[in-house]
């Protein structure tokens, strides 16, 4: 395993930088730069850490069992489970494990540095500290850095900030205090604009990559389902081997044999046990990952479908996830008109609207001269859908790194300049045909000191236009603008409004020009403002229903991101998270500890998502946390669902994640919501039906001798019962429909029990009933010379039967066909017991007549009866979907 790289402070003496002989010194004492990884576990360990589940010991013992009493059947279903189990889980510690790994993908393969005075090309692996790398526009940065030159430099940091806008890099004050985060570079990020040079601070696991990486190796734990399965599993050991000693010390009180009588106690104790509870689970969740990936949801760790019915708090990130990710111009202001701009992403096909209606080039000469400014001082350019070549392969520096998209517009440059082409083409404007009417002959390129950018375009009479850009504070001054104070204190009272609702104004001015200006002239002055363009990263069309379905649902939702209070404020509100006037707590003010029961959290690092994470789950809350960023991957693995966003998500995200949105769409977050408690619902249905069944069969092994019933059933006849109602029937429970209003109700608390609100209650009355008809029946058979023990074989099992009809989430539909076809092909079997020889010998059981078998078979019915009695005499809590 490579040693962990460590900070040196030591800078270069000169802008030779290193030189070749002590890089390779400080590569040897310091190791690659490459994100630090654990050392695989072996595969002995790892199968270990599977086998010790409590439900896993529990079928191993109950496997052991049926090999002794020679049932292989069920001992060959058990240990098949148990291996299916084990690979299963063996898998998704696998994927775990990759997510670390994909961490070093997120860096540059190669690096320019400046080695002996010369610059050189070298594997990003073999950057060390003092190393003077350099960058140009598309470079990704391969280690944290300090400049200590640059130019109009520009990096998308949102795949470790979540900002969706590109950040301004400068050397103002790096040696000092006071330049913050400008002279910063960290690894990952990539540039989108300019050039600069920089000398690395940190490599390895000291850079923000290798920072992010030692914050994903916790684990989020077990699931509530998992932690719910493991009490379960240990309560029926207790109770199984408890009752199996009772029912042996009473027979060997009665004088019954004792081979007999331990035959009997192992086949109570398999009967005890669900064996098919495992089963049920995997089938149940395997259903549920199938139809959510008909849903484009796709499902990483098959625990983590019940996790989402579970879930209480929906914590998301804002950028690509609520948001579309990208910068969009969305209005328009100059002295005489105001517009809206409608459309999403890059596709010119929206539409530039005032009251008046959708507007053409020729509508409204003050907006068109302001678009058409906007897309002169530009040098980003849009990629139209189906583009071939190398183009189309770029990253979209709007949204980060990402696969190309050729179903949908993109851009090559600064996104804000790309939204910027975007606006003037919804208007109608060709930009390429305004760049051949109005060509560019000089520029002064936007730098973090202006705060602007300015071109001067040729005019077809000859003449000359200067078109300035860039924040409002930076253009609307009389330094820069000739308008009036009050034309310039309306305008500044326009962008601040905008500001404070979360959008990002810019400023643009032009001016005529006879003939171009002298060196020494300064073309940014006596401009004349032409108007204000507002942008925003616009909330996804469905986010909106998104949170009110949530909030039916009875999850709180959350919003923890890197952006801006104001910006976040502004989505948040207008999505309904937060109503006007609530707080948004700012997690760089200093402040005595965070609000957990806060809704919106802002300028969040990967850290204080990890640690807000964890304190809602310290208060039993079961969270889910969505994002696509480099920087959301720690709170990915931390939360108990992880959610990703497949398309623009990081692969550090999607590897992080349970849960991948092919189609990036949050609403099937709450589509998956539903498939949980659908799962969760099925599992506490089958454990209904199973703890029942098994709680009867030791009630009349018990009871039995105390009627006049020395041994109620044989050991092969449990067995056999065991087999037919706990196999296919209760399977098939698991792949019940959800009912109607899964959505509208609440979620289950954290610390409830599987076995909890009424269940084990409907468990003793449902075990009442086949108690009672079974030793009913064998009763009155007995009194009247009739093969009771047949009767009662058959009426018990029968009676079970009827329960998993009767446990059904929706009576008289055939939305789950394969629970009829394995209940009546149970039956049949159960039949075949009585009338074929060969079983009838296994058995030990005697043919009925037919007036017994149909009256057992009539009486059996009120096991359907009860089940369904029971859900009309005791409705379920509220939280309760079973």
């Amino acid at each position: 395993m490579p040693q962990q790289a460590t900070r040196d402070a030591d800078p270069p003496a000169s802008g030779a930088g290193l030189s070749a002989t002590e890089a390779a010194r400080r590569l040897a004492a310091a190791g690659p730069n490459v994100v630090a990884t654990r050392q695989p576990a072996r595969l002995r360990g790892r199968v270990l850490r599977q086998l010790r589940d409590p439900l896993i010991v529990v079928l191993l013992v109950a496997a052991v069992l049926t090999a002794v009493t020679a049932d292989w059947a069920d001992m060959t279903v058990i240990l098949l489970v148990v291996v299916v189990n084990t690979v299963v889980g063996l898998a998704q510690e696998i994927r775990a494990d990759r997510a670390i790994a994909a961490l070093s993908a997120m860096t540059a393969p190669t690096a320019r540095v400046v080695r002996d005075g010369a610059q050189a090309e070298v594997p990003a692996e073999q950057v060390v500290t003092g190393d003077l790398i350099v960058l140009g526009e598309g470079d990704v940065v391969p280690a944290d850095a300090r400049l200590v030159d640059a130019a109009a430099l520009m990096v998308d940091e949102s795949a470790l900030t979540g900002e969706s806008v590109a950040v301004d890099k400068d050397t103002v004050a790096v040696a000092g205090a006071g330049a913050g985060d400008a002279g910063l570079l960290s690894a990952g990020t990539v540039v989108v604009h300019g050039r600069g040079r920089a000398v690395v601070t940190a490599t390895g696991a000291d850079s923000a990559m290798g920072r992010i990486a030692l914050l994903m190796r916790p684990d989020a734990g077990l699931t509530p389902l998992q932690r719910r399965l493991m009490d379960v599993s240990a309560v029926l050991a207790v109770v199984a081997v408890a009752l199996c000693v009772v029912v042996l010390v009473l027979g060997l009180l009665r004088g019954l044999p004792l081979e007999l009588m331990v035959v009997t106690s192992i086949s109570l104790a398999v009967a005890a046990v669900p064996e098919s509870l495992p089963a049920v689970v995997t089938l149940a969740l395997a259903l549920g990952a199938r139809r959510m990936a008909d849903r484009d949801a796709v499902i990483r760790r098959l625990p983590a479908v019940e996790t989402l019915g579970s879930m209480t708090v929906l914590a998301t990130d804002k950028t690509g996830t609520l948001t579309e990710g990208r910068m969009v111009a969305r209005l328009l202001w100059t002295p005489d008109s105001h517009a809206e701009i409608t459309g999403t992403g890059y596709d010119p096909s929206g539409a530039v609207r005032t009251e008046r209606g959708a507007l053409g080039p020729e509508d409204d000469p003050a907006l068109t001269a302001l678009l058409t400014a906007a897309a002169l001082c530009n040098d980003a350019r849009l990629v139209p859908p189906d583009t071939t070549g190398p183009d189309t392969t770029a990253p979209d520096t709007a949204g980060g790194p990402s696969s190309p998209d050729s179903h949908s517009w993109s851009a090559l440059g600064d996104p804000t300049e790309a939204a910027l082409l975007t606006a003037a083409a919804r208007l109608g404007l060709d930009p390429h045909a305004l760049n051949d009417r109005l060509p560019r002959v000089a520029e002064r390129p936007f730098d973090s000191d202006r705060k602007r950018m300015s071109t001067i375009h040729r005019l077809p009479d000859g003449g000359y236009r200067v078109v300035c850009k860039g924040a409002p504070e930076a253009v609307l001054n009389p330094a820069t603008v000739a308008d009036t104070p009050e034309a310039i204190a309306v305008a500044a009272g326009w962008a601040r409004d905008r500001a404070l609702e979360g959008y990002r104004v810019l400023a643009v001015a032009t001016r005529e020009l006879p003939a171009l200006a002298g060196q020494d002239d300064d073309i940014e002055c006596d401009l004349h403002l032409i108007g204000l363009i507002a942008l925003a990263d616009p909330p996804r069309a469905v986010a909106a229903q998104t949170i009110r379905d949530c909030r039916a649902a009875g999850i709180r939702p959350v919003l923890i991101t890197g952006d801006h209070p104001g910006t976040a404020r502004a989505i948040a509100t207008e999505l309904g998270i937060i109503a006007a006037g609530e707080p948004v707590v700012d997690l760089r003010e200093p402040s005595p500890g965070i609000d957990a029961d806060a809704a919106v959290f802002a300028r969040a690092t990967p850290a204080q998502k990890l640690d807000l994470i964890q304190r809602l789950r310290d208060r039993e809350q079961v969270v889910a946390m969505t994002g696509d960023g480099v920087n959301d991957g720690p709170a990915l693995r931390r939360a108990d669902i992880g959610v990703a966003m497949g398309r623009r998500g990081t692969e550090v995200a999607r590897q992080a994640a349970d849960l991948v949105l092919a189609d990036d769409d949050l609403g099937t977050v709450v589509i998956a919501v539903a498939e949980g408690r659908r799962v969760y619902a099925n599992i506490r249905r089958f454990l209904v039906y199973g703890l029942s069944g098994g709680a009867a069969e030791i009630a009349v092994m018990l009871i039995g001798p105390f009627l006049g019933l020395p041994l109620p059933l044989l050991p092969a006849q449990i067995l056999w019962i065991n087999l037919l109602t706990h196999g296919l029937p209760g399977v098939a429970l698991g792949g019940e429909p959800a009912q109607r209003d899964i959505l509208r109700r609440p979620p289950r608390p954290r610390s409830q029990s599987i076995l909890g609100a009424g269940l084990w209650q409907r468990v003793l009355r449902l075990s009442v009933v086949l108690t009672a008809v079974t030793l009913g029946v064998a009763v009155w058979a007995d009194a009247t010379g009739r093969p009771w023990q047949s009767m009662a074989f058959f009426a018990l099992g029968a009676t079970q039967l009827a329960v998993a009809l009767g446990s059904r989430s929706r009576q008289g539909s055939l939305a789950n066909p394969s629970l009829l076809v394995a209940v009546g092909g149970a039956f049949a079997l159960q039949l075949a017991a009585l009338y074929l020889p060969p079983l009838r010998e296994l058995l030990g059981t005697e043919p009925l007549a037919v007036s017994d078998l149909l009256l057992v078979t009539a009486l059996s019915v009120s096991g359907y009866v009860a089940a369904r009695l029971d859900r009309i005499i005791h409705p379920a809590p509220r939280g309760d979907r079973s």
